[in-house]
């Protein structure tokens, strides 16, 4: 993009005064919305490693 294309901004500008908060914006159908999941693999809290022997050999030892 352009300096001059960055220049011209077509969005349009709200009108001042509160007659602009009296129209919702319009509505987004249920078939323009998008599902997402995040895939990403959970790792393992632990590390491999059996907390269970290693609480007992710290604490059961004596």
């Amino acid at each position: 993009m352009s300096d001059q294309e960055a220049d011209r901004d077509t969005t349009p500008k709200p009108k001042p005064g509160p007659g602009r908060f009296k129209k919702l914006p319009e509505r987004v159908r249920l078939e323009d919305t998008v599902e997402s999941q995040d895939t990403r693999t959970v790792e393992d809290p632990e590390g491999g490693r059996d907390t269970d022997r290693d609480f007992t050999i710290r604490y059961g030892g004596g």
